[in-house]
């Protein structure tokens, strides 16, 4: 924050009392230095109307131009769940895409053998964390023992070591020191350009029209494993996607191929994708 602005915010903190100093405390903090990628839509994800997740706002250079190739990653939260992660591994492989999977440690101890299969399908294992809390309730030290307790958790049963790296809060919920934790492991903080809403009991037609009306590019998708729906959907949604020009690639992949400038600068298409009848 600029020296000028840093003396007028003070002064209306002074002027508004208490939560004026709170909130000029708040606004002069220094983002962290890196958050990759963090994406335009940080909508809330849980029962409540909004999140403490909304964006980590810091100036970007514009961005690069596009390659002229699209491309499209699909992250699967939570889990890994019996009989319906299974389905979406089948579908997957049908449909002959690799994911990324953020696990969650518990649930891959609970259920090791799925958890393996989704790397040995290919896919690319992401931290979900140990136990799937909300992190903007924990302090520092917990983030760390979460993140911590994630990562080995699932390098040990499936070890692909992308559960090192790739990091993407529960809920999407954070906090500055959340992310600095995360940094200070090593870890990229990943976000979406679109959350299909497939955490809600929706329809598979309905999360088809809302990922058509809502394609960026490039395109990071949120959805979520353990949702029968969600399989059903991807019969469309991919093939719409191939049509459309795009490719299929992990998390990892994208930021490899793109950087994290050009991922976290995802744009929304001037036309919607569209589905077969069929």
């Amino acid at each position: 924050m600029r020296p000028y602005l840093r003396i007028v915010f003070a002064i209306l903190a002074v002027l508004l009392g208490i939560e004026g100093v709170r909130w000029f405390l708040r606004v002069s903090r220094p983002h962290p230095t890196l958050i990759e990628p963090t994406t335009s839509l940080h909508r809330a994800i849980g029962k409540g109307p909004f999140v403490r997740a909304a964006r980590v706002v810091r100036k970007l250079e514009p961005a690069p131009r596009s390659s002229g190739e699209r491309l499209i990653a699909l992250t699967f939260d939570d889990g890994p769940y019996p009989i319906y992660t299974p389905m979406l591994l089948d579908e997957l492989a049908r449909l002959h895409v690799r994911a990324t999977f953020f696990l969650i440690g518990r649930d891959a101890d609970l259920w090791p053998q799925i958890a393996r299969r989704i790397a040995t399908d290919g896919n690319e294992i992401g931290n979900h964390t140990q136990t799937h809390p909300d992190l903007d309730h924990e302090n520092p030290m917990q983030v760390r023992r979460e993140l911590v307790e994630g990562r080995n958790t699932l390098l040990r049963i499936t070890g692909d070591r992308s559960a090192a790296v790739l990091f993407r809060p529960p809920h999407g919920r954070y906090t500055a020191a959340t992310l600095r934790v995360a940094q200070s492991l090593g870890m990229k903080t990943i976000f979406w350009s679109d959350d299909a809403g497939d955490w809600r009991e929706l329809t598979s037609r309905e999360i088809e029209r809302h990922v058509a009306a809502h394609a960026t590019e490039p395109e990071i998708l949120l959805l979520h494993s353990g949702k029968r729906s969600t399989v059903k959907a991807l019969a469309k949604i991919v093939p719409a996607f191939r049509q459309a020009g795009y490719r299929f690639v992990t998390v990892g992949e994208m930021l490899s191929l793109l950087g994290a400038r050009r991922v976290e600068a995802a744009r929304r298409l001037p036309v919607r994708i569209s589905y077969s009848k069929e």
